[in-house]
Order: structure tokens, then C-alpha cells, then sequence
């Protein structure tokens, strides 16, 4: 049960830091808005994937993930 206990305090605070970057995403610089994130418009169709973001954010944690498990 330890083990259990430990894992939903470890989802509550991922949680928790999810939801602070959703509200702060808008004031972090270039974040959806770098080279390689496809936007398309095309009359009334719009498609966007931030495919770069996406690259960048997944090094990000894959790098702080391999800090925490050193």
C-alpha cells in the first residue's frame, strides 16, 4: 500500500504542474509558435500541430525525468 500511496502523491503533482503550465502557456515565449509547427488555414479549415513544441517539451522532460532518476 506504501507503494500506491507514493505513486498518487507523485500523479497529484504532475497534475499540479500540468495545470500551471496550461495557465501560464500563453506568457512563455515561443512556446506554439516555433519553426516546425504546422499551420494550416485554408477558408474556413484550420489544422494546427506544434510539432516542434512537442519534440522540444518531450527533451525537456525526458532530460529533467533522467535527472530524477540518477
Amino acid at each position: 500500500m506504501p507503494a500506491l500511496g507514493k505513486m498518487l502523491i507523485f500523479l497529484g503533482v504532475i497534475l499540479i504542474l500540468v495545470g500551471l503550465v496550461f495557465l501560464f502557456a500563453q506568457k512563455i515565449p515561443y512556446i506554439g509558435r516555433l519553426p516546425g509547427d504546422i499551420y494550416v488555414k485554408r477558408g474556413n479549415f484550420t489544422f494546427y500541430f506544434p510539432l516542434a513544441t512537442c519534440i522540444i517539451i518531450s527533451i525537456v522532460l525526458t532530460f529533467i525525468l533522467w535527472l530524477f532518476r540518477r
